[in-house]
């Protein structure tokens, strides 16, 4: 699997997918989970992301099972070497019942059990998973420095952040001289939802024009979540939530669909090479419950549109 440097000059290496580890240990079980985490690496994936807060909100799950699952499976193989661990802090349950938040004694503490339950000393990328604007932009960036100058993280990045909101935080770290986030986690696939929709995903922020155009600007990573809209792809009359119904959808779906007979592949794969050979590229996270979903997207994942097919998606709008 290709391999590509993570934002202007941090030096560390992201694979052309990332593995997304949200449903190991609550709606994967670990053995599956570590025979998909074995099968990525094989194939030369490089980057897992996961979060403090996954997965509390299935039955049974209270948080941090995902980084549990991964600690015990790096122990299993022997260490981390050569891979690029993110997780993400913000979206856990406070005690007041809503999102943790950002505080400073949120970040350290939080950030101290997922080292703990991955059974290493320092993640390579740590997230904002959301806004909070109930704590000053100084704290919570302020604390998230400390967390590289500590040597626990290598990298930031910042994710459900619209797009006003991460160039002013990222403007503010760089006047006070601190670490400014330098990868974008963001909802984004081909298909989009209808104009003006409020995802009914809790914290979901859907990328934008704007968004994109400041990350290919200032040179950051992009890694989009949800890129694969649950597998709704090879079956989008039965999977697709009624807030993609819009004429929008039904042209881009006839295109993907003229593409994948084209080159002999399928939806997924087309998808996949759409977001990795775009502008900015994009890094997908993959979300799979099998290795046979993995693998199929490791093909899309080396997959190049020819130009003129290309131009057949993007112009289907």
């Amino acid at each position: 699997m290709r391999q590509r440097s993570m934002g202007q000059d941090t030096g560390i290496p992201v694979s052309t997918v990332c593995l997304g580890a949200m449903p190991f240990g609550t709606t994967v079980d670990e053995e599956t989970s570590f025979a998909i985490l074995d099968r990525f690496v094989e194939a030369g994936g490089t980057t897992i992301d996961t979060a403090n807060c996954y997965s509390f909100w299935v039955p049974g799950g209270s948080g941090g099972e995902s980084e549990a699952v991964l600690g015990r499976w790096l122990k299993d193989r022997g260490g981390r070497d050569g891979l690029t661990l993110a997780s993400k802090v913000g979206s856990g349950p406070g005690p007041d019942g809503q999102a943790e938040g950002l505080a400073p004694a949120v970040i350290q503490e939080q950030l101290e059990g997922t080292l703990r339950r991955l059974g290493t000393d320092h993640v390579d990328l740590y997230y904002a998973h959301r806004e909070d604007r109930t704590t000053p932009d100084e704290e919570t960036l302020a604390a998230f420095h400390r967390t590289v100058t500590d040597g626990k993280a290598r990298s930031l990045g910042a994710s459900n952040h619209p797009a006003w909101r991460l160039a002013e935080t990222r403007s503010l770290a760089e006047r006070r001289g601190w670490t400014p986030y330098a990868a974008v986690q963001q909802r984004y696939s081909y298909l989009r939802p209808r104009p003006g929709t409020t995802l009914p995903e809790g914290g979901h922020v859907h990328a934008t024009d704007d968004l994109l155009d400041y990350v290919g600007t200032h040179r950051l990573t992009f890694f989009a979540y949800t890129s694969l809209l649950w597998g709704a792809y090879n079956r989008p009359e039965e999977s697709l939530p009624e807030y993609y119904a819009h004429p929008g959808t039904e042209r881009r779906l006839r295109a993907l669909a003229k593409v994948a007979a084209e080159l002999g592949v399928t939806p997924v794969q087309v998808v996949l090479a759409w977001l990795t050979g775009g502008e900015p590229a994009v890094v997908p996270i993959v979300g799979v419950s099998s290795v046979a979903q993995l693998d199929e997207c490791l093909v899309g994942a080396e997959l190049e549109l020819p130009a003129e097919l290309r131009r057949i998606l993007d112009e289907a709008v």
